[in-house]
């Protein structure tokens, strides 16, 4: 059973997990878009307010939707229990361009032995009861390694029906300025460990998990924290790609740069981690600084760029080799 329907905000409880996915790709649109157009595509729950901010990059997020759910979360172990509640689900647009579907929800023992009407599901938004025996530890390691299926949990195909419907909303000109694939990220955190951690693995080339120990910080936070996690693993893993392609050290000097050009114009300016987080969600993107080391990959990536471009200067009689 699915329903879409306007969600609050939840907190945190002392003992529970909360789960999400994050789809994370370009906007199928021409140009970067802001003001009224990114209200308008961002309304997806008529009469609630799309949020807004423009510093230190523009940002917007759309009301929030909830999804009635009645299935499996698999237990890490080959098991599950049964899982009935409500997923918050919403579209982020981040500097006109990249467009995200992220999905998320705390999970937690039921306190009934049995299953409920939905009239009490409805008045818990965002949390999904489970009905069986397991732990935290068990159920975050079952979300993050199993493949949804067979009647189990499936965030992604949620956040990626929302990022569908703004893909293909009327003034949408499915027009990109270049081509990048979706991003997906898995997240589970356990609350209320003595420190906090994360690890962040990537499965293949489109699709990572991230298991983090938190404190009692409030959903939303931490689900803020992972969307930003997502869109710069996305710029990291585009740009990265754009640069593998662009035959540095092989091919013609302005056809690198002319290769390059998508990254220049576009996601350069893109990449402020951490910007918009609280403090405590904010302190963890300090281990995806020391390992993997997003930051300094991204800045070694961008000094690659900005050499090409000098060199493609200099080749053109546009400057000279002692000129920054």
């Amino acid at each position: 059973m699915l329903k879409d329907i306007h969600a609050t905000k939840g907190k945190a409880s002392a003992k529970m997990i909360t789960i999400g996915e994050v789809h994370t790709g370009l906007l199928q649109h021409s140009s970067a878009i802001s003001g009224q157009f990114t209200a308008d595509l961002l309304t997806l729950v008529r009469g609630d307010r799309v949020r807004r901010s423009e510093r230190p990059i523009a940002h917007a997020v759309s009301p929030e939707r909830l999804t009635g759910v009645d299935c499996g979360l698999p237990t890490g172990s080959g098991g599950t229990v049964r899982g009935i509640g409500t997923a918050v689900t919403r579209a982020l647009l981040t500097g006109g361009h990249l467009l995200q579907g992220s999905s998320f929800a705390e999970v937690v023992p039921s306190e009934h032995r049995r299953r409920m009407p939905w009239s009490h599901y409805l008045a818990r938004p965002g949390v999904i009861e489970y009905l069986g025996r397991t732990d935290d530890a068990r159920l975050a390691k079952g979300f993050c390694d199993s493949s949804p299926g067979n009647g189990s949990l499936d965030l992604g195909a949620i956040s990626g029906r929302i990022v569908d419907e703004v893909q293909f909303a009327e003034h949408v000109d499915r027009r990109p300025p270049f081509r990048s694939a979706r991003t997906r990220l898995r997240w589970a955190v356990e609350h209320g460990g003595p420190h906090a951690t994360m690890v962040l693995s990537i499965d293949d080339s489109v699709t990572r998990t991230a298991r983090v120990q938190a404190g009692n910080s409030d959903v939303p936070d931490l689900a803020a924290l992972c969307e930003d996690i997502a869109v710069h693993d996305w710029l990291l893993t585009t740009v990265l790609g754009y640069v593998e392609r662009a035959r540095i050290g092989t091919g013609e000097r302005a056809g690198v740069v002319r290769a390059l050009q998508p990254v220049i114009d576009h996601m350069l300016h893109l990449w402020m981690p951490a910007a918009r987080l609280k403090p405590e969600p904010a302190a963890l993107w300090d281990e995806l600084e020391r390992r993997p080391g997003f930051t300094r990959q991204w800045n070694t990536l961008i000094s690659r760029i900005r050499d090409q471009m000098m060199l493609a200067t200099i080749a053109s009689g546009g400057g000279h080799a002692g000129e920054a």
